[in-house]
């Protein structure tokens, strides 16, 4: 497997203070990097070869991290788009690729540090974080990409880092899907719902964790997004496995069969494929108990 990218500690500080090393968004390379970006990560034009992709997100990565410097610092929306790229494709490469925990967890912090980036952009999250921490200035943000991703990100990363995670990052990690999910209950097939239910079902109850709540919003993302796959398995691993045998059987075949849909299966190539994957398996470790 190829080493894992890493962006440079130097770059992330000059990004965040808005930097340009290069030049303006009319750049020429940066628009053309950046359009080569999208293209190779665009996973909904032609077959989808999960292995095959690995090497289209890699480069991809790369080409999102050589133009953020292009980028000027007025151009907020793009720089914002930029980093909310990035946040996302680290975590997709760290579900779908990385083997080790330290790979995973540096891909993580990687797109946690993206998405908060992002979110910094906004002066009044820069003021509000500053005055009056992370939290409250999170429940004035609107950026439903970097939230979304911040909290995907940061929920992965704590399971590596347990310390941080029961002294704020739990709390963090809540407040970021909820707000996702006060923003744009439909981003990423029912994403909000599904991140928190996710959350809810396997935290402690005395870190906020609620099964009775993390069935309502598996159910309201099923509802959202039945073709998004991982609404389908979250719900049977994460809540079904705990309290219903046979909803756990039954939402886990429910994903084979529909992975054998090739139009299902193109609606979220990525997700879905991985999804499938992890259905084959818990159906068969299930079975085999």
């Amino acid at each position: 497997m190829r080493k894992l990218l890493l962006y440079p500690a130097i770059f992330l500080v000059l990004a965040s203070l808005g930097v340009v090393i290069y030049g303006q968004i009319g750049h020429p390379d940066a628009a053309a990097l950046i359009a080569e970006a999208e293209r190779l990560f665009d996973r909904r034009d032609g077959t989808f070869d999960l292995t095959l992709y690995e090497a289209d997100l890699r480069r991809a990565i790369v080409l999102w991290e050589e133009s953020l410097p292009l980028i000027a610092v007025e151009e907020v929306r793009t720089k914002a788009d930029l980093l909310n790229n990035l946040a996302q494709a680290y975590f997709d490469l760290a579900i779908g690729y990385l083997s080790t925990a330290e790979e995973k967890e540096i891909a993580h912090r990687q797109g946690k540090e993206y998405a908060l980036m992002s979110l910094r952009l906004d002066p009044e999250f820069m003021t509000t974080e500053e005055n009056e921490g992370f939290r409250a200035a999170l429940s004035a943000a609107s950026d439903v990409r970097a939230i979304f991703w911040y909290g995907n990100n940061l929920g992965r990363y704590l399971n590596y880092n347990l310390l941080r995670a029961i002294t704020g990052g739990l709390a963090d990690l809540l407040a970021s899907f909820e707000r996702a999910w006060e923003i744009d209950q439909s981003y990423h097939g029912g994403g909000p719902d599904r991140a928190l239910a996710a959350f809810l079902a396997q935290a402690p109850s005395f870190l906020g964790g609620d099964l009775d709540r993390a069935k309502e919003h598996f159910n309201r993302a099923l509802i959202i997004d039945p073709d998004h796959l991982e609404n389908h398995v979250n719900y049977a691993e994460y809540y079904a496995h705990k309290k219903d045998p046979d909803l756990f059987t039954s939402l886990l075949r429910n994903v084979i069969d529909k992975g054998g849909n090739s139009d299902t299966m193109a609606k979220w190539p990525f997700y879905n494929t991985l999804a499938l994957i992890r259905a084959v398996d818990l159906l068969a470790r299930s079975n085999a108990e």
